[in-house]
Order: C-alpha cells, then sequence, then structure tokens
C-alpha cells in the first residue's frame, strides 16, 4: 500500500484534520490524524492492520511475536486488529494516577514476545511508556508498530519501529508558534491529559 493509497482511507473518513491542535505531548501542530475515525470502520481497519502486520512479519519473521500490547486509548483498536492479524492474544495498558498499567486482570506471560501497537507516534513518549510497563511485568519487546509515524523516523522508542507510513510534519512549541497557529484558539483532541 503506498503512502497516497493510506491518505486515503484516512481523507475519506475525514481523519486528516487541518487546523491549530494541541498535541498528547504538549506540541503544537497545524495538522492532527485522528485514527479512530479510520479504525471506526472494520474493513479498513483489517486492511490496514494487515499491511502493517505483513511488514513486521517481512522484519521479523513468522511466528516471532506471542502478543500484541497497546497503549490505552488511542492504541486499543490497532491493538486489537495487529492481534487478530499476527494470529495472537492483545491487551493493552491504561493510565492509573497518570502511569500505564495493565488492568482488568491482564497478566504478561513471562518472556513474552511482544509488540508494543500504537496508532500514531509523534514524540514516543507514550510508546516508551508502555513499553517499559512491558519490560516491569517481563516481556520482551521486539517491536513496536504504529499507523502513522509523525515523527518522519526521528522518534526514538528504544525498539524497531514499524508504520504504515512516515510523515514530516512540523510541530511547535507554545512559545515558538507561527503566527497563523497563534492566530487561532488550539484544539486538543488527544485522549491524554497534559500535566
Amino acid at each position: 500500500m503506498t503512502p497516497d493509497e493510506i491518505l486515503t482511507h484516512f481523507r475519506e473518513t475525514d481523519a486528516l484534520l487541518e487546523g491549530h491542535f494541541l498535541l498528547s505531548s504538549g506540541l503544537h501542530s497545524s495538522r492532527y490524524l485522528q485514527c479512530a475515525k479510520v479504525l471506526m470502520h472494520p474493513e479498513r481497519s483489517a486492511l490496514l492492520c494487515r499491511t502493517l502486520a505483513d511488514k513486521v512479519i517481512a522484519a521479523l519473521g513468522d511466528g516471532t511475536v506471542d502478543i500484541v500490547v497497546a497503549p490505552a486509548m488511542g492504541g486499543v483498536v490497532v491493538g486489537y486488529e495487529m492481534a487478530r492479524q499476527l494470529g495472537v492474544p492483545g491487551m493493552f495498558t491504561e493510565r492509573v494516577e497518570g502511569e500505564f498499567a495493565f488492568r482488568r486482570g491482564f497478566e504478561l506471560p513471562k518472556g513474552a514476545r511482544v509488540i508494543m501497537s500504537e496508532d500514531i507516534v509523534t514524540t514516543g513518549k507514550s510508546s516508551r511508556e508502555c513499553i517499559d510497563v512491558i519490560n516491569r511485568a517481563g516481556g520482551e519487546v521486539v517491536g513496536a508498530t504504529c499507523l502513522i509515524d509523525r515523527s518522519n523516523g526521528t522518534a526514538d522508542v528504544g525498539v524497531p519501529l514499524f508504520s504504515l507510513m512516515q510523515m514530516d510534519v512540523k510541530v511547535y512549541a507554545e512559545d515558538d508558534l507561527p503566527p497563523e497557529l497563534a492566530a487561532i484558539p488550539a484544539i486538543k483532541p488527544g485522549s491524554r491529559n497534559l500535566k
């Protein structure tokens, strides 16, 4: 699947937004990808995640993943569908008092080979936090996935990162906004509260 074909799925579902957005990282951007809008369509989710799962299998080999773990909230649907496509169980971490943790009876088998699966990576902060929880629980993170790598390949999550596509979407600190962004109010569409 080409980058244009991937973005077509986002455009056709109104998941590619333009304006002024406050990202979960605390940075600002003029573009936002609302993965939940594209993932609400099971056939699109299956197609996108099948393509991503094929990348993982091509790089790591078939049968090298035991389980998929995703950070809630944004990664839950992607993690579920990646687990389905890879034919392995899936679970998620969620924030408890601001920190990711396993809940709901989820237990990670010691030594399990894990793919951490996320919807979007910008700075990699949520991915690294989720990977830390997996490591502390005794899992071996063999790679990470995301639908879109907004860092254009610069985010370091500590393990190989596989994405459907990379994008070069400029992000700005609060005190370094370009005039066109500073002129309009920021919308916070993400799921994580800023500290």
